[in-house]
């Protein structure tokens, strides 16, 4: 499995935060994979709409 981007922490306090009232160690995991995966997607599209516009930048409005 890649390096996680995420850290396991603030994930887990997120989801407390949000009304989870016992976190599973497994479920912190499997929301950083889910995250990771997502970030991963929305990066490669947003990559490709900056080439196909003709620029070298990565900016805000690419997303």
């Amino acid at each position: 499995m890649a390096k996680k981007v995420f850290a396991w922490s603030p994930v887990r306090k997120l989801m407390k935060d949000n009304g989870a009232e016992m976190v599973a160690r497994d479920a912190v995991d499997a929301l950083i994979d889910y995250l990771q995966k997502l970030a991963k997607l929305m990066t490669n599209k947003a990559l490709e709409m900056t080439r196909h516009a003709g620029r070298k930048n990565f900016q805000n409005h690419s997303f």
